[in-house]
């Protein structure tokens, strides 16, 4: 019984090594800042400081990737999050948006963080910084609303 379960220890462990040979691509991809949500909306600079805070490591091309990024099979997990994020709302993409998906995303923000689907329960558990602060969700819905509003005014068809 003692030399199974040093074996099975041991086959653990180097299953472990093993998986530490397949890394993540943690390249960003080139933002244009043309093509960055300032340049479709007026973003203030306390709606920057909570986007950067709660929302651009998976929605931006601008990820800083966390030490658990480095260590299989953490890493995988992480880079589907981020990969999934980026599908659903990229900022560092948001102007190339046709106007009606700008508007949708815009108030998809807002849903998702009244209703704490944003930012991810398992993104909180490490990053503590990035739990919304009492007023934030107010804050990002009015500034939301606020961008539809604009976006309409102008006339933006893109």
């Amino acid at each position: 019984m003692k030399k199974a379960l040093k074996i099975g220890l041991i086959v653990l462990v180097a299953a472990f090594a093993v998986l530490q040979l397949f890394r993540i691509d943690q390249t960003n991809p080139t933002v244009n800042a043309a093509e960055i949500l300032d340049a479709a909306v007026e973003v203030p600079p306390d709606i920057q400081i909570i986007l950067g805070r709660s929302c651009n490591d998976c929605h931006s091309n601008t990820t800083i990737y966390p030490w658990y990024a480095n260590i299989q099979p953490s890493a995988w997990y992480v880079k589907d999050h981020i990969d999934d994020g980026r599908r659903h709302l990229n900022f560092s993409i948001f102007n190339t948006y046709s106007h009606s998906k700008k508007q949708k995303k815009l108030a998809e923000i807002c849903e998702q963080v009244r209703s704490k689907d944003m930012p991810l329960p398992a993104y909180l558990w490490v990053h503590r910084d990035a739990v919304m602060q009492p007023g934030d969700a107010e804050a990002l819905c009015q500034w939301s609303n606020l961008s539809i509003a604009s976006l309409e005014r102008a006339g933006d068809t893109k």
